[in-house]
């Protein structure tokens, strides 16, 4: 049994996605971020030091990180859907897309967020994340202009890797001059697997269902 330690409105979301199109059992133990902070609680730290989400366990250890823990799972539970042929030219391409998501997309992002919401006047750091944002999302939607999926027409857990990317662009309001990254994103969400997740993640948010 692979027990997935989710906390509300984090990363691990794409985790409970991964686990519904591998089909494999799994148990979900739901952790809600402070109300004040917005931190992850203290609990989280007696799994892993971090105290951070997603976090696994399965067979007698602890994995954490989204990246590791997507191919780890992908490679483990479904090597022949979710991930190319090791033999493959499309393997590389697959790893460097599973690995885009959380190397050079995440932070421009997260810097964006976190200056929007801190408010003060900086000197450098916004005029930095806001180039990189547009430098990340127009390569991701120049890339998406011939493709169903990352790889082309084939769904992979870069796709489910590359969720949290393009919905933080869409909660920032950023993918209005990114027409084929909004219909990624469509597409994505018309995945059972990812309305599992969606709907899994708002039942255990305590914020939203009170």
């Amino acid at each position: 049994m692979i027990t997935l330690h989710h906390l509300n409105k984090s990363r691990s979301k794409r985790i409970i996605w991964l686990l519904e199109e591998l089909k494999v059992n799994y148990q979900i133990k739901a952790y809600q971020r402070d109300s004040q902070s917005n931190l992850a609680p203290a609990e989280l730290r007696a799994i892993h030091p971090l105290g951070k989400s997603p976090v696994i366990e399965i067979d007698g250890s602890v994995l954490a990180e989204s990246g590791a823990i997507i191919e780890y799972l992908a490679q483990a539970y479904a090597s022949d859907t979710l991930v190319p042929s090791k033999d493959s030219a499309q393997y590389k391409e697959y790893l460097q897309w599973l690995h885009f998501a959380e190397s050079s997309a995440a932070l421009p992002l997260l810097l964006h967020y976190f200056l929007k919401i801190d408010g003060a006047k900086t000197n450098f750091l916004d005029g930095y994340a806001k180039q990189e944002v547009s430098l990340v999302l127009g390569y991701l939607n120049d890339h998406m202009a011939d493709k169903h999926w990352i790889l082309g027409e084939s769904f992979s857990a870069a796709d489910i890797m590359m969720s949290f990317i393009i919905e933080m662009a869409f909660a920032l309001e950023l993918l209005g001059d990114y027409p084929n990254l909004a219909k990624y994103l469509q597409e994505m969400h018309q995945r059972p697997g990812a309305q599992k997740a969606m709907a899994l993640e708002h039942q255990y948010d305590e914020t939203v269902t009170g």
